[in-house]
């Protein structure tokens, strides 16, 4: 049984196939710069890398790139597309037209359409790919797998907004978060790692990346996420601003006489780490920037540790108590400088973090990263967003 999974961006798509015999990755790759000049193919398999300028007008030559290579005689890992048993499709919203994974049908993509606005970044360049993929694939079954549906568990009151409810009623207007799937595979692992039915859990995980979410989890559901209802809102982040005063933000419009799609673009593109320092959205060259005096890039990486620290204090008087704390994705997974600022000063909760394990954190595995003494486990789980498509996909499905 194999599972193909698909991420695509505006100008990407990233792609994966995974044998689900084994849940192993057969290949994997990405083709960068779609429908712009000097695209670039990305191709892994067999321990090689294939890395190559490829004209790629649209997403259709892209995904035809990515099944030729896939079925290639000499490279391939398959011998035909029949050997494709679905087709997982990352979507980053969901709307309250999707509460779960599901099947790509025309009734489906007409959702697809009318929330398409929920996410304007991500979620058109998601109809995109599907469309792209029907066109060489039509008989396959593909599934929609969104970002949003784990967030689904939260009670009213944690995703409603302090608003007129007949707009929430009319428009959907409440908070949707986003990483679910992230969200949702690092606390399954982080509970079967500690040998724990994850019923008796409270876990905040800390998805930290270009893009992070922070998210309170008990019993192994989510009851409150920091995104919004859009990514745009919680910590601050590599482009973007996290939370914000409307009233800073319609003031800051005016007197730069920017209108409303123009200041939703500067908050998504040009704040957050980026914009505080003025030297890089990359904590590692924040990072290095702070250790060269710059005061800026000090700055940024002060705010973003102290909001995810808040969060995790937030939450854990949200689920009364935290077990375990988990940080996972390219910040979480790889800054022992992120993580260990992100937990000073919550002794009160029973969290202590021994320096000497952070600072030597191999990658790639679990890790524990707590004193001896804490109370709260804390633990390093790489993310598996893909795997977490795959397995919806066949379920949703219903294959195997």
């Amino acid at each position: 049984m194999k599972i193909l999974v698909i991420n695509s961006g505006s100008s990407s798509l990233k792609y994966q196939l995974i044998d689900m015999e084994n849940e192993s990755v057969l290949a994997k790759g990405l083709c960068e710069r779609i429908g712009i000049e000097h695209s670039n193919f990305i191709y892994k398999a067999h321990g090689q890398t294939i890395e190559q300028e490829v004209e790629m007008p649209n997403h259709n030559t892209a995904v035809r790139l990515v099944l030729n290579k896939l079925t290639d005689k000499k490279v391939g890992v398959i011998s035909s597309m029949d050997e494709i048993d679905g087709v997982g499709h990352r979507v980053v919203a969901s709307g309250e037209a999707f509460k779960k994974p599901t099947l790509v049908t025309p009734r489906s993509m007409e959702l697809m359409e009318e929330i398409k606005d929920l996410a304007p970044l991500h979620n058109p360049a998601a109809i995109i790919g599907v469309n792209a993929c029907l066109a060489e694939m039509p008989n396959t079954p593909m599934v929609l797998v969104f970002d949003t549906c784990f967030h689904f568990t939260m009670p009213d009151y944690a995703y409603m907004y302090a608003i007129d409810y007949s707009h929430y009623e009319k428009y959907k207007i409440r908070r949707y978060g986003a990483h679910g799937t992230s969200h949702k595979f690092v606390a399954q692992e982080a509970a079967k790692y500690l040998g724990k039915d994850i019923k008796d859990l409270k876990i905040i995980t800390c998805h930290l990346g270009n893009g992070s979410s922070i998210t309170a989890i008990k019993g192994g559901q989510c009851i409150d996420t920091s995104m919004g209802f859009t990514p745009l809102a919680g910590v601050p982040m590599g482009t973007r601003s996290g939370d914000i005063d409307y009233s800073a933000a319609e003031f800051l419009a005016k007197k730069e006489g920017m209108d409303v799609a123009q200041m939703l673009k500067y908050l998504n593109k040009k704040c957050g780490v980026l914009g505080v320092s003025g030297v890089s959205s990359d904590f590692r060259d924040l990072t290095d920037a702070a250790d060269a005096g710059n005061s800026r890039a000090e700055l940024a990486l002060n705010m973003f540790t102290y909001n995810t620290k808040k969060y995790i204090g937030a939450y854990a008087a949200a689920l009364n108590g935290v077990d375990v704390i988990v940080f996972t994705a390219g910040i979480g997974e790889n800054d022992n400088l992120v993580r260990r600022k992100s937990l000073k000063d919550l002794d009160y909760l029973g969290v202590k973090l021994d320096d000497s394990k952070n600072d030597s954190c191999p990658r790639g595995v679990i890790s524990e990263i707590q004193a001896a003494d804490s109370k709260v486990k804390v633990l390093v789980v790489p993310t598996n967003e893909e795997l977490v498509i795959a397995r919806e996909t066949m379920l949703e499905a219903k294959l195997g």
